[in-house]
């Protein structure tokens, strides 16, 4: 999962396991082009009378549990069988009519049990939906002769995608996205990149959910789009310097992975296109972009462990790419170029990162790097951006995401961008140009919405551009945000962010919601979520907690929550549990759980090891049939994550694996109220699983709690598209928590 926002490459499409709730825009950035991303940490504008729809997905109801049969199948591995006595529920074509009965039997289940606080889920709805500006617009920026934004109209669902001259004059909507999504169930729109002469904008839409998306492409003269179409891609592109030719990654139709780079010349025939590069090794992503200051095209292509760079010159997009330095196992890389030379951030004998330069006649031999920027036991470098004068660098150190900015020459000293707030972020904005002495960045923490600055990195004067509006009454002096660290039963120190409404009185009687992600590395920072408040002002404390297997503090910090020791990120959850009640930041019998996708995975091991500790649960997506899933090399995502999760044809990771595996170790015994949610077209934890999950909770679980679950059928891994029908979720969710303490208003 990648949120970088600066100009090196980074991958929109297919790439783990991921789910962040929180974040319902990915924030990834096109090399040559512009990516538009709202200025939103979270949701995005409401329409002028919040629509009052139905958020239930039958009409069909039942109070009675759904139960699914049982058919003995034997799952084999070369390390011993399981029997699956549920795995006929998957179905890859997803036409089994016993299959899409049993799912229509849960949605009818959960339709007739949250009637039960429906009302209370559409005023959660009107509340969210209330705090946002309903015609917003992201803040503008520079590339070439233009400058770049999106915003939304009053009432629509999608955004709009547009430009203005730098110079003055009237507004250009390249993309309607309310136009394009007329009739489809479901649309999202990827990469959009704009040729060097500003005359042509290539962009990729998935109509489907299934992250294989299409490859359109508009003359910005006349607004026309062109014939070209090219299906089943990765949602990357990159143009070359003649204005002609793009660079696309084909997808494998079944797996999704991500397998050839090829070329296309506008006005050609499709067929024809030439493969530019084939990637043989399956455990390897793939992404395509291009440098910051638009001379290569870059292939990057990544493993859990490995990275490999090859390069093209934009200018002759005939020539063979060019490897940056060779994959070397455990040696991964990020590069961009500037002022004849490459920038190179790697963990390369620097497990936390350092960065480090080589001329343009000297790649492809990683013993020419110099060192730039030595590593640092202490700060894990993320992120780095250049400029004429300076280089940014994002670097997390006490688990906190922020800024330093250095100049090139060598009597200068680096600077950081502080706050004033104990627990926040800080990250690039888009920075689409190299010669300037301004930065674009984001500012974020519990309490303060999303902004946008600017910052002279030579006066080091700050200018706020954009603050998010947060409608209905809200101050953000009216809430509170703490940074606390929670003992590990091994003496770790966990951080642990906090946020609750002003006057919160530390009793141990407010209820908890409590979130977290723990896995790829992925760091979960502090920022702001305007549903939250819904739940602040009811009392709760919201916390996340910062568990291993993500790297907000470093390096280490992910390797301790992976592979043979990825039960560290399980147990780090449910210590941080401990901890705030203890300290009597929340009632025992009033703490609930929330996490998606390899998140879910926690929630699913976290309800077997310490479901007792929790009045409810959320598992959005959940991954938790991970020995059988890691075992089938043609369900998308396997191959590539041996790195994180194990392989588990060999006997050590077989056996871990199946130790934690939420699926394998339902046991007969009680469990908390569960809320489950999934996709049916979800390309990333494919629906089966929790489907599976739920279906043998049902028959094993010895309580009366609810076990609820929701089957959108329409939707992938990050839900249905629009950003109202988002807005519907989250009340769903939050109905659900307030529901389980007797709350109705």
């Amino acid at each position: 999962m990648r949120r970088f926002a600066s100009r090196r490459l980074v991958f929109r499409g297919l790439v783990s396991r991921c789910f962040a709730p929180m974040y319902y825009h990915a924030a990834a950035v096109s090399l040559s082009a512009f990516v538009l991303m709202p200025v939103s940490f979270a949701t995005t504008p409401a329409p002028a009378a919040p629509p009052s729809v139905s958020l239930t997905p039958s009409t069909m109801q039942t109070t009675t549990p759904p139960v699914a049969s049982q058919r003995p199948y034997q799952v084999e591995s070369p390390n011993g069988s399981r029997n699956d006595p549920y795995y006929w529920i998957r179905d890859d074509k997803r036409e089994s009519p016993d299959m899409l009965a049993y799912l229509a039997a849960e949605n009818a289940y959960f339709t007739s049990q949250s009637a039960a606080y429906q009302g209370l889920t559409e005023k959660l709805y009107q509340e969210i939906v209330g705090r946002i500006k309903q015609d917003d617009s992201t803040v503008p920026f520079k590339k070439g002769h233009y400058q770049y934004y999106t915003r939304f109209a009053k009432g629509g669902e999608y955004p709009l995608f547009a430009r203005k001259p730098a110079a003055g004059g009237a507004e250009q909507i390249m993309i309607d996205g309310n136009l394009e999504a007329e009739k489809k169930s479901y649309f999202d729109i990827g990469q959009r990149a704009v040729s060097s002469n500003e005359q042509l904008l290539a962009y990729l839409e998935d109509d489907s959910g299934r992250r294989q998306y299409t490859l359109k492409f508009i003359d910005l003269k006349t607004g026309k789009k062109l014939p070209d179409q090219i299906t089943g891609l990765a949602p990357q592109v990159a143009w070359a310097a003649d204005n002609k030719t793009v660079f696309y990654i084909e997808n494998d139709p079944v797996t999704l992975l991500t397998t050839r780079v090829k070329k296309h010349v506008l006005g050609t025939d499709v067929s024809k296109d030439v493969v530019v590069y084939t990637e043989e090794d399956h455990s390897y992503y793939m992404g395509i972009g291009s440098t910051g200051d638009d001379r290569y095209i870059a292939i990057e292509l990544r493993s859990t462990e490995t990275t490999e760079t090859r390069i093209i010159d934009a200018k002759n997009p005939d020539a063979a790419p060019v490897v940056m330095a060779a994959r070397s196992t455990g040696v991964k890389y990020n590069a961009d170029h500037i002022n004849g030379r490459w920038i190179i951030s790697t963990d390369w004998q620097a497990p936390n990162y350092r960065l480090m330069s080589v001329a343009d006649d000297q790649i492809g031999d990683r013993s020419k790097w110099q060192e730039l920027v030595p590593h640092n036991k202490a700060v894990f470098i993320q992120n780095f951006a250049l400029f004429k004068n300076y280089i940014a660098i994002n670097e997390r150190s006490e688990g906190l995401l922020r800024i330093r900015i250095m100049p090139w020459s060598a009597s200068g000293k680096s600077t950081f961008i502080k706050s004033d707030e104990p627990a926040y972020a800080e990250s690039f904005g888009i920075n689409a140009e190299q010669n300037t002495d301004e930065l674009r960045y984001s500012y974020s923490s519990l309490t303060t919405p999303a902004s946008v600055y600017a910052v002279n990195m030579k006066t080091g004067v700050r200018k706020l551009l954009k603050e998010q509006p947060v409608l209905g009454g809200f101050k953000k002096s009216d809430y509170v945000t703490e940074r606390g660290w929670a003992p590990a039963k091994d003496g770790t120190s966990i951080p642990v962010s906090l946020v609750y409404r002003k006057g919160f009185k530390k009793d141990g009687t407010a209820p908890l919601y409590q979130y977290a992600y723990g896995s790829y590395g992925a760091s979960t920072d502090p920022v702001f979520r305007p549903g939250v408040i819904s739940l602040l002002d009811r009392g709760f404390v919201y916390a996340i907690a910062h568990i291993r297997g993500g790297q907000e503090m470093g390096r280490d910090w992910y390797e301790n929550g992976k592979l043979l020791k990825k039960k560290n990120t399980f147990t780090d959850f449910i210590d941080v549990t401990d901890y705030l009640v203890s300290q009597q930041y929340a009632a025992k019998n009033k703490v609930f759980a929330m996490g998606g996708s390899a998140g879910g995975l926690l929630m699913g091991a976290v309800a077997n090891m310490a479901g007792e500790k929790y009045a409810g649960m959320i598992a959005h997506v959940p991954f938790v049939d991970v020995v059988t899933t890691m075992l089938d090399e043609s369900i998308p995502l396997t191959t590539n994550e041996f790195d994180e999760w194990g392989n588990p044809k060999q006997k050590a990771s077989y056996d871990y694996m199946l130790s934690y595996s939420p699926y394998d170790n339902i046991a007969h015994k009680n469990y908390p109220p569960l809320l489950v949610t999934t996709g049916l077209y979800d390309s990333q934890v494919q629906y089966y699983e929790p489907t599976k999950w739920v279906a043998k909770l049902r028959a094993a679980k010895t309580d009366q709690n609810p076990l609820l679950f929701k089957v959108n059928m329409e939707a992938g891994h990050g839900g249905k598209s629009g950003r109202f029908v988002r807005q519907h979720e989250t009340a769903e969710e939050y109905g659900f928590v307030l529901h389980q303490l007797g709350i109705s208003q």
